[in-house]
């Protein structure tokens, strides 16, 4: 599994929000409520999509699939002048994250993860830090596409 540690500037963003949990996930509504108007939001800094999770202080160490978390549909913005009604802001900490790049469809992505937080996290120098998480859909993202690429970004601190 090949990742690159990386030191995150601060970052800005703009979408939608909804709680969930794991036993029921389902980000289908949240991303077609946000996809329309995405347009609406004049100060993007990038044509890039974060899918981001906020996780509650101890969530992957009391791992529980019916535990709530906020999950965000989003676009990185300069600044927080203009924000359409009915989205809202967040700011994503500067930070170190584990990056990991991602290919297939949606399919594939417990198995995934599961890689990262079962094998990748107990062996490596870091755990888990309480930031944000998210997945950076760009320009190679295609939805329930086999050949689909993203980025998937786990914050991370030393042992």
């Amino acid at each position: 599994m090949k990742t690159k540690i990386t030191t995150l500037s601060e970052k800005k963003l703009v979408g939608c929000k909804q709680n969930m949990n794991y036993a029921a996930y389902n980000p289908v509504p949240l991303w077609q409520h946000f996809m329309p108007r995405k347009k609406e939001i004049i100060n993007t800094a990038s044509a890039d999509l974060y899918s981001l999770q906020q996780f509650p202080t101890g969530f992957w160490e009391n791992f529980n699939p019916n535990t709530e978390f906020e999950k965000w549909a989003a676009v990185e913005v300069s600044n927080f002048e203009a924000i359409p009604a009915e989205m809202e802001t967040l700011v994503i900490p500067g930070g170190w994250y584990a990056v990991f790049d991602y290919k297939g469809d949606a399919s594939g992505a417990p198995a995934f993860f599961k890689e990262i937080f079962g094998t990748w996290i107990p062996n490596s120098a870091y755990v888990v830090d309480n930031r944000p998480h998210f997945e950076i859909l760009g320009d190679k993202y295609k939805k329930d596409d086999p050949n689909s690429e993203e980025e998937i970004w786990i914050p991370i601190r030393l042992k």
